[in-house]
């Protein structure tokens, strides 16, 4: 358990929409050694209506002032002010908790930033199940790496990949492979879309060799990911249904308890995984 002179952690979240909000209003409601203390957002007035009724209201602050105020900081901010929250936290020698995986890819250097400022990058398991397993395996030699993900359309739609092709895929009747690749393309193409595959990646064999399949589907209603690993200790499958969030069908539901269950994790006393 990590704290300073028994105070609880405090936590300063990057966001506070589909993943921040649920957070906040997990940590508001009460998580032994945590409390949340700083939230930064674009829309001041909507987050003070949302936390209007929080028994302790965190303050309102600029993206690079959270490191300040808070010793976890949690992005859940969109891609665009990644980097600013990021190198803030990292060089204040923070707990860095990212939900946009996806960036870690293309910003390496903030791990090297990190072993120098003493601060610690917590990669959340997100919509994603098996990283135990992969995070095992790669201790090992894993020989691949295969993600498939059907989406509903409206959980793809605005996408940087499906803009730069021109793709429509409104009115879609049939499902439709709209990338195939590895992890880094789809981060770079899908930064709101498939951070689970920038996390399986960061677990297994890198994003170069974790290949990626990423499919419109208008015959599902929720965010599905199934995962093949070869490895040299085992032969794997996972298989996840996620219920999209009413607030951001880009978001499965479970991504922000995803979040709280890597927080319960910093400072419970018994956590389970790794």
């Amino acid at each position: 358990m990590s704290k300073k002179n028994d105070r609880p952690l405090r936590v300063g979240l990057a966001g506070f929409g589909a993943i921040g909000g649920a957070v906040g209003d997990h940590l508001d409601a009460g998580i032994a050694g945590l409390e949340l203390t700083a939230v930064a957002v674009r829309d001041g007035d909507k987050a003070r209506r949302r936390m209007a009724g929080y028994a302790r209201q965190p303050r309102l602050v600029r993206l690079d002032a959270l490191a300040e105020l808070a010793d976890i900081v949690v992005e859940c901010a969109p891609a665009a002010v990644f980097d600013i929250v990021a190198e803030s936290a990292i060089r204040a020698g923070r707990i860095f908790v990212p939900a946009s995986v996806g960036a870690l890819l293309r910003r390496p250097d903030l791990i090297e930033l990190a072993k120098a400022s003493n601060a610690r990058i917590v990669v959340p398991t997100g919509a994603l199940i098996g990283l135990d397993a992969v995070n095992a395996a790669a201790l090992g030699e894993i020989h691949s790496v295969t993600m498939v993900t059907r989406k509903p359309p409206s959980g793809l739609a605005g996408a940087p990949y499906l803009v730069e092709k021109g793709i429509d895929l409104e009115g879609r009747t049939a499902p439709l492979n709209i990338c195939a690749g590895c992890a880094r393309d789809g981060a770079r193409g899908f930064p709101a879309n498939v951070n689970v595959a920038a996390a399986l990646s960061l677990a297994g064999i890198g994003p170069d060799r974790t290949r990626l399949e990423i499919w419109a589907d208008p015959g599902v209603e929720r965010n599905h990911h199934r995962i093949e690993v070869e490895a040299d200790c085992a032969r794997f499958s996972m298989s996840i249904e996620n219920v999209p969030s009413r607030e951001n069908p880009r978001t499965g539901k479970i991504t922000p308890l995803s979040v709280v269950a890597t927080l319960r994790g910093l400072v419970a006393p018994l956590k389970v995984g790794t």
